[in-house]
């Protein structure tokens, strides 16, 4: 079945028909909203809210990328997410370090080093993107982490396809200096000796 035929079914009711396409889109939704909020729990709340929220508003899909349309929710579930964490901020270190395992599990062809690697590597990036103000981090992860096109970004963030480039070159370019004024942070493997 067709996505434009389940999206049909949807709009009629078809509860089976909206668990399909939660699980084509839940990975993608999760990751995208694990990478803007840098918290496996609230991730986890901003990827259900994502689908509550879909569920409730499918009949009021015009058409379009649906893959755009769900992406947008779960953007404005992110920054939802966000406001309410800078009216409360409490983090514990011991949720950050659980956050850390469930986000970067172990592969069993790496060695323990680069694992090590790997994973710092990770949350050093994730504490860059988690720099950025929230437009210009949602076009940088949904281009460079998720690969999504221009357009798509587009669509998802209904901003221009102008100010969808503006961001994204503003973010890289922020997360690019945070890297460089933390370079001895890095791995030796990712440090540019300059």
């Amino acid at each position: 079945m067709d996505e434009q035929e389940l999206i049909g079914r949807c709009k009629d009711g078809d509860i089976d028909a909206f668990n399909l396409l939660v699980e084509q889109y839940q990975r993608l939704v999760y990751n995208v909203t694990l990478r803007m909020l840098g918290n496996v729990e609230a991730a986890e709340d901003a990827t259900q809210d994502t689908f509550i929220s879909a569920y409730r508003g499918v009949s009021r899909f015009r058409g379009g990328s649906f893959k755009a349309w769900i992406l947008r929710i779960a953007a404005n579930s992110c920054y939802d997410k966000m406001r309410a964490a800078r009216r409360a901020r409490i983090t514990s270190l011991d949720s950050m370090l659980q956050e850390s395992d469930a986000a970067h599990p172990v592969d069993d062809a790496e060695s323990p080093e680069e694992y090590t690697l790997r994973r710092e590597l990770g949350r050093f990036l994730n504490e860059g993107l988690s720099c950025l103000p929230g437009d210009q981090r949602l076009v940088v992860i949904l281009s460079d982490i998720q690969g999504l096109s221009y357009e798509e970004i587009s669509q998802t963030t209904g901003a221009s396809l102008g100010t969808v480039k503006s961001r994204l070159n503003r973010g890289r370019s922020r997360l690019r200096d945070y890297l460089l004024q933390r370079k001895e942070l890095l791995p030796s493997q990712f440090r540019q000796d300059k």
